[in-house]
């Protein structure tokens, strides 16, 4: 099998943003006169959409809502997303992003974003980092109802990168999925996909024990030997120095 394409997380992943939406979900709850519990963000939301964690976060508390409500609440939470990311001249990606993108590039391996983002979020975000040209599919998390761990984001990608180049003939078992949290490790396995853990919002060992491949940072990753995996070829041993 041969890797054809990889997709991307976008919050963990391309943009070190999970403070902030915490800091918004939290004023949130307290606008709707509710009492946030820092603790519970990382347990409820972290690498779901919005919309599924606003919703468990409501319903703990005994607060059942419509669906236009949900729609109010993500839409204000997304709204304050863009003013304070507008506010940051320079937005914390991660180190080692650009140069995987860059080797992802000249292998000709297609990329697309997988988020429980709002759309506009992650657009804005890839145009400010000078990234949204390398992306030929965004799935967000506003254009579908499942959210992670559920992997129909990612099965939806497949089927949106063979629209956008029907010659690549993509296969879920030709994509590598990188993702930071439990919910977004679940959706890639359960898509069929072989699974990249990066330790920017768990430890390491979580990542290792959970992920196909677990690295600290994405500069740790070695592309060439995650093709040579996808081939069925043993990888590369380094000749011993005498």
């Amino acid at each position: 099998m041969v890797l054809k394409a990889v997709l991307f997380d976008f919050n963990g992943v391309i943009i070190n943003d999970e403070p902030l939406h915490d800091k918004l979900l939290e004023q949130i709850l307290i606008e709707e006169n509710l009492r946030p519990n820092p603790a519970e963000f990382r347990e409820v939301c972290l690498g779901r959409s919005d919309r599924a964690c606003l919703n468990d976060l409501l319903y703990r508390r005994g607060r059942v809502v419509t669906d236009e409500y949900l729609d109010k609440l993500v839409a204000n939470k997304s709204q304050a997303y863009l003013q304070q990311i507008a506010k940051i001249e320079q937005l914390p990606s991660y180190a080692g992003l650009n140069d995987l993108i860059f080797q992802l590039r000249a292998a000709h391996i297609a990329m697309a974003v997988v988020s429980g983002a709002v759309r506009s979020e992650i657009e804005l975000v890839l145009k400010r980092l000078d990234l949204a040209q390398h992306f030929a599919v965004i799935v967000a998390g506003d254009e579908i109802q499942q959210s992670k761990p559920d992997p129909a984001g990612y099965l939806l990608a497949v089927a949106k990168l063979n629209q956008h180049d029907p010659s690549l003939q993509l296969q879920p078992a030709n994509c590598l999925v990188i993702e930071d949290s439990f919910a977004g490790i679940a959706a890639g396995k359960a898509a069929g996909m072989q699974v990249v853990g990066v330790a920017n919002s768990y430890p390491f060992h979580m990542m290792q024990r959970l992920s196909n491949w677990a690295v600290d940072y994405l500069s740790d990753l070695e592309l060439d030997r995650v093709q040579q995996v996808f081939a069925g070829k043993p990888p590369r041993v380094q000749p011993a120095e005498s």
